[in-house]
């Protein structure tokens, strides 16, 4: 079992990259959002639950996304790996992690860290604001608000992976396919 966690800033491409590595990889995807909507939306005593905090604007507490997580990872213990995407977001979450992977003899194989500067990413999600119809897509604070929320939020989890010898860090600039290039080297290189 192959398991990444994918990092990057908004605007790095990692939604795009993502979907590359699970097709290329067969990776099952596990993405905390997309559980969170799913269990909101099932009517669940659990979902009713999420649905009040983010309702009234309070983040799900980490024991909920956790649980999420762990039901996830057991309900798909036979797939190649898992790709996480929005987990962890604290050291707390990445020791978590390590321990709920042990019964099922796996681990996080890498961090993938899609690497693009701030003036770039900047540029890059003005542009996707024309489409996206994200108005926070269109206004530079709150662009510049959000990546530097990313730096202070992941910077720890990232010195975690790096003392275990588990960060990789991407290049993110390029063509989508230059830097899938480069992703799928790193992966090869690693299994």
């Amino acid at each position: 079992m192959f398991n990444l966690i994918l990092f990057g800033p908004p605007g790095s491409g990692k939604g795009t990259q993502a979907t590359k590595i699970i097709e290329k990889y067969k990776l099952k995807h596990l993405s905390t959002g997309d559980l969170l909507r799913a269990e909101k939306k099932s009517g669940s005593e659990l979902g009713k639950k999420i649905a009040e905090l983010i309702n009234n604007g309070n983040l799900v507490p980490d024991e909920m996304v956790q649980e999420m997580v762990k039901t996830f990872v057991f309900n798909n213990k036979e797939c190649n790996g898992f790709i996480f995407d929005g987990f962890p977001r604290t050291v707390a979450q990445a020791e978590w992690l390590k321990e709920m992977l042990n019964p099922v003899n796996a681990e996080v194989n890498i961090l993938l860290h899609l690497h693009v500067d701030d003036n770039i990413l900047v540029e890059r999600i003005l542009e996707r604001g024309k489409s996206s119809g994200r108005d926070d897509d269109k206004d530079v604070s709150i662009i510049n608000n959000r990546i530097e929320v990313y730096h202070n939020i992941t910077q720890p989890v990232m010195d975690f992976y790096k003392s275990q010898g588990k960060y990789r860090k991407v290049d993110g600039i390029g063509s989508i396919d230059e830097v899938f290039d480069r992703i799928c080297n790193v992966i090869d290189s690693e299994t």
